[in-house]
């Protein structure tokens, strides 16, 4: 029985550790496309395919790496892990059903010369359906990472894990004021930027910690 629960161990691990890393990597690579589209080197379509396209794999990644951490933790630790698994879980349900409508449906008719009012109303532009869903999403991705950083100890790499998930929650008012204060600017938009470090750190140090955790 111990050979079976330390092989099931074992798999958690792995798919912990390579999902949270697949999420590290898509949080790079959002970060590097929105500083480049910022700057003016990546244009329309591509900065929205790239930035939307990225975004869109962080989420799975996300919630499948909280799903090991969940089932990694102690019993009394299980309330923390669960409410974070439940937030990451309306994180994913905002953002996928966002980035899916805007890759799939909103660019490809932009470019064919066919965006109407109908599906106009579906492009994230500042305020739209689509950017309050956006912006959603991501204040439960903080709430996500505050609560399941309540799980790690204070000490070594769970130190460092607990350190840059509450530092990831702490962003959260700043993305909120972001997509939420009345008056969108680019000036605006930088105050985010902080995330762009919290984010893929936090979820880095996690693929770490399922990476040395013995089975």
């Amino acid at each position: 029985m111990r050979g079976n629960s330390g092989m099931r161990d074992v798999s958690k691990n792995r798919i912990g550790f390579w999902s949270a890393l697949v999420a590290f990597v898509a949080a790079v690579g959002y970060s590097v496309a929105q500083v480049l589209q910022i700057v003016g080197v990546l244009r329309y379509p591509w900065d929205a395919i790239l930035i939307y396209g990225f975004s869109l794999c962080i989420a799975t990644p996300f919630i499948l790496a909280m799903l090991a951490l969940h089932y990694h933790v102690s019993d009394e630790k299980k309330f923390w892990t669960h409410a974070a698994l439940l937030f990451a879980v309306i994180y994913t349900m905002y953002v996928t059903a966002n980035y899916v409508v805007q890759l799939t449906t909103v660019i490809p008719m932009s470019l064919q010369g066919t965006l109407d009012q109908s599906i106009r109303v579906l492009d994230q532009t500042p305020h739209s359906l689509f950017w309050d869903f956006d912006g959603l999403g991501y204040v439960f991705m903080g709430l996500s990472t505050l609560f399941a950083a309540q799980v790690f100890a204070k000490h070594g790499l769970q130190g460092w894990v607990r350190r840059f998930f509450l530092a990831n929650a702490l962003v959260t008012p700043l993305i909120a004021l972001v997509y939420f204060y009345p008056v969108f600017s680019v000036t605006l938009l930088l105050l985010g930027f902080p995330w762009g470090i919290t984010a893929p750190g936090s979820i880095l140090l996690l693929a770490f910690f399922f990476r040395r955790r013995p089975s």
